[in-house]
């Protein structure tokens, strides 16, 4: 491969880029770079100025004027960090995430316009070739932090949750069908019916696949969320999935209302466990329980949301 190689295929893949947003219409009214910016917001639950500073490679100046201009349209709001005073925390509002969604659903389209020109029995053979660049000008370095994504499901992703949680439950906890079926109904039951509003699914995503997943739902108690289905993949774990997927989950049931987020699980998950604990959930109730072809001992979990403790 020679330089000439690199360079014909960057002008083509910009081309390619180009294309997809025809007449600007992808981004307006706003420009590519505050389209990153507000990319970034959505799916990074705790940002500050200073992460969106080094993450996106902005100017400090410019990243304010950006800043500035999403607060005066009601997409953002500044507070305090909770990690240090001395910086700014950064979080969409509910016109925010719904500016957000459009952005990306106008995203969404646009390739998936781009894929469809593309055969079926092509498109795995992209999907590895395109998994082939990112790893190899990657340097060979081990997945840092920074680079798992949280983003929304796309199609089949719905599926990856049950099935993969089918598969590693049986295979570290030896859990039968049973299980699968509750995550089947789980999962069946928000696809078919839930708000966007005041309910969501986030995938972790690793070079370019999924590697872990969490839901909000309501509950049945008034002003209440319940966690549910956590998970991380074995390879993906100690990059610290698990605490932004709870934290996406806390963030958005306070963002929207709920006073109150509850979950349930059994004590044999220990590693779910200390990551509840670090976010503030509290031991409520416990009952030894027969399921899943297993003796358990349930846990349901709460965190109170207004904070006022309890």
């Amino acid at each position: 491969m020679t330089v000439q190689d690199v360079r014909a295929f960057n002008r083509f893949y910009t081309n390619v880029i180009g294309a997809l947003d025809y007449s600007r219409r992808l981004y307006a009214p706003y420009t590519l770079t505050e389209s990153r910016v507000l990319y970034e917001l959505a799916h990074s639950p705790r940002t500050d100025a200073a992460d969106l500073r080094t993450e996106l490679s902005l100017d400090a100046g410019y990243l304010s004027r950006i800043l500035n201009r999403f607060e005066q349209d009601g997409l953002i709001e500044r507070t305090a960090s909770d990690r240090d005073p001395r910086r700014r925390r950064v979080a969409l509002t509910s016109r925010g995430r719904e500016t957000a969604a459009l952005l990306a659903e106008r995203a969404d389209e646009s390739v998936g316009a781009l894929l469809a020109t593309v055969p079926s029995a092509d498109r795995p053979r992209l999907s590895e070739a395109m998994r082939t660049v990112r790893t190899l000008l990657s340097d060979g370095r081990p997945p840092r932090r920074e680079d798992v994504l949280l983003r929304e499901p796309g199609p089949g992703d719905l599926g990856w949750i049950v099935a993969r949680n089918a598969a590693l439950y049986a295979a570290e906890y030896g859990f039968n069908a049973d299980y699968e079926a509750l995550v089947a109904r789980i999962v069946a039951d928000f696809a078919e019916d839930h708000d966007p509003h005041l309910e969501r699914v986030w995938i972790a995503e690793l070079d370019g696949r999924p590697v872990g997943c969490v839901m909000c739902v309501r509950d049945d108690a008034p002003a209440t969320a319940r966690l549910r289905l956590l998970l991380v993949e074995p390879e993906a774990r100690g990059l610290g999935i698990g605490d932004r997927l709870v934290s996406a989950v806390v963030d958005f049931a306070r963002g929207v209302g709920y006073r109150d987020l509850v979950l349930w699980t059994n004590d044999v998950l220990t590693a779910a466990r200390r990551v509840y604990q670090r976010h503030g959930f509290v031991l409520a109730a416990e009952k030894p329980h027969r399921s899943f072809g297993k003796d358990l001992n349930g846990q349901d979990w709460r965190l109170d949301l207004t904070g006022t403790g309890g």
